[in-house]
């Protein structure tokens, strides 16, 4: 068996994706999905200009030796361009064995290791009322997790909350700059668990998103205010390509902290689990190589009670969504999965198999990974422009978004 042709798909149902099709002579295809937020085009060439080409005439079945030919082969290694394009021919080369096998990609893995995937979603509102009737709202669908995430008085824009219908951050054209207050942030997030946990009690777990913003011993003085609120983690609490940094946090609170949606590799993550830094590695099947490269960092994580916490923002595509539903059942160190959900015109683009039911999901058991693509319908949805906000301090300073 051969790959006869990989073509790249740029569209927009909804918001920007980018999605790798491969076919073989014996006509299975695979969907892969290398989507990378406000850098779709540099992922789609990388794809297109530099990779497809390689891949025809390629045996499918070989995925390990086709991984270790883009990263190690291209010398050029990591970087979250290079391992989103590695990440989505990985998922097109599991989805096609899945098929050839006529099993989910979850049996391919070992086997179920649990009855369903936790996933959480996220309640958000301009000020903490609005945001305890998200909350409501969600418990009332089932969900046993949830982050939330509120405006602060003070400030214009705050990461995670939505303008109306569901969170998008990317704005169309032009960055969007937004200013950040990190002393009207600390005083005023603690009252908003307060809150929470006072109407709902704490049977829900609770999440929260940080998003990089503080500096180390600002995170631990959070994490420490936060205790009795028994959050299930305090996600991104500062910027992650320090690892050492994360130190100092765990010296000061037993609040779980999760990282790692900005990593690729496991050279990103090696010295947090080794250390026990962390207590969930949140890396994407997309950004991260794929399954290939997610089992080692899953692997490794195991070793030192790490659980994984796979990012899933609606930015990634619903291939990328499946491929993680599969990899959760059926690893045995699996922590959390978010869902995000997706927008209308995504669904109408993207046929998923997998089903949600009192907190849980499953992939499904069609064939692969169980997404399929429609390439008609997606020709009507052409690529728009768009980018991820950038972050000030109130005095102009440029901050992590």
């Amino acid at each position: 068996m051969k790959i006869v042709e990989a073509k790249v798909i740029v569209c927009c149902p909804g918001r920007n994706f980018v999605t790798l099709k491969i076919t073989t002579d014996e006509g299975v295809i695979g969907w892969g999905d290398a989507t990378l937020n406000g850098r779709e085009l540099a992922v789609a060439s990388y794809l297109r200009d530099h990779v497809c080409p390689l891949l025809v005439g390629r045996d499918p079945q070989k995925i390990e030796d086709t991984w270790q030919y883009l990263y190690r082969g291209a010398y050029w290694r990591r970087g979250p361009v290079t391992m989103s394009a590695i990440g989505a021919v990985d998922m097109a080369l599991w989805d096609i064995k899945g098929k050839l096998a006529n099993m989910p990609v979850y049996q391919l893995l070992g086997g179920a290791s649990r009855e369903g995937v936790t996933v959480y979603t996220h309640a958000n509102g301009k000020d903490i009322a609005e945001t305890l009737d998200s909350f409501a709202k969600y418990q009332e669908k089932g969900y046993k997790a949830i982050r939330v995430q509120c405006g602060v008085p003070g400030m214009h824009h705050v990461y995670g909350v939505s303008k109306g219908g569901a969170y998008e951050p990317a704005t169309k054209d032009w960055p969007e700059e937004q200013v950040w207050s990190t002393e009207k942030y600390l005083d005023f997030v603690p009252k908003l668990f307060d809150a929470v946990r006072t109407k709902f009690g704490f049977e829900t777990h609770l999440l929260h998103d940080v998003h990089h913003r503080l500096s180390p011993i600002e995170a631990a003085r959070l994490g420490k205010s936060i205790e009795d609120y028994r959050l299930f983690w305090m996600e991104d609490p500062t910027p992650a390509e320090n690892q050492e940094a994360f130190r100092l946090i765990r010296q000061h609170t037993v609040t779980p902290i999760a990282v790692g949606e900005v990593f690729n590799s496991i050279w990103d993550c090696k010295d947090l689990i080794e250390e026990q830094l962390i207590d969930y590695i949140r890396m994407t099947i997309t950004h991260s190589g794929g399954i290939t490269h997610m089992r080692r960092i899953a692997d490794l994580a195991a070793l030192y009670q790490v659980r994984t916490g796979s990012h899933g923002p609606s930015d990634l595509s619903p291939v990328c969504m499946g491929a993680a539903l599969n990899f959760d059942l059926a690893i045995p160190n699996f922590g959390m999965q978010e869902y995000m959900g997706y927008h209308a015109q995504t669904m109408e683009v993207f046929d998923c198999g997998w089903s949600f039911e009192d907190g849980l999901m499953h992939p499904g058991n069609r064939p692969g990974l169980g997404v399929e693509f429609n390439e008609k319908l997606a020709e009507k949805y052409p690529y728009e422009p768009a980018y991820l906000p950038v972050a000030r301090l109130e005095d102009g300073t440029l901050w992590n978004w």
